[in-house]
């Protein structure tokens, strides 16, 4: 016989991980919500996407690709490439408010990241890409 009328819970897994200090190269503890996906995020960004084996081809941001390409095709580039890499992680939610300023051959990104746990504001320079 096949149950009826079953009330499904879904319950949100924490996200619970190893808090770095990155000044001093070292693990300090543990760190949940808000501040697991800031840390999250900061990982992404810094992992060229394909370049490591241990991570899957999901997990990372291709940044390093557009050089020599022109400032238009960089700046919606690096705005594709950083929300797709972001959207890998299921506590995003979505990323907002692009600001791209590009000098030289580096590029000063902002942005806006939505999570189940809140927002916050990203800034990231990424060099090489003009």
């Amino acid at each position: 016989m096949i149950p009826r009328d079953l009330d499904i819970v879904e319950e949100r897994q924490p996200s619970l991980t190893y808090k770095i200090d990155f000044e001093k190269g070292r693990i300090v503890g543990m760190t949940d919500g808000l501040d697991a996906v800031k840390q999250a995020v900061f990982f992404i960004l810094q992992t060229e996407r394909y370049q490591y084996l241990i991570y899957s081809s999901d997990y990372g941001c291709e940044l390093r690709g557009l050089i020599g390409k022109e400032p238009l095709f960089v700046r919606s580039e690096l705005k594709r490439r950083i929300t797709e890499a972001l959207l890998q992680d299921d506590r995003i939610e979505d990323v907002t408010d692009f600001d791209i300023e590009i000098n030289g051959d580096s590029a000063l990104v902002r942005f806006t990241v939505v999570s189940v746990f809140g927002e916050f504001k990203v800034e990231q320079e990424v060099t090489g890409v003009v």
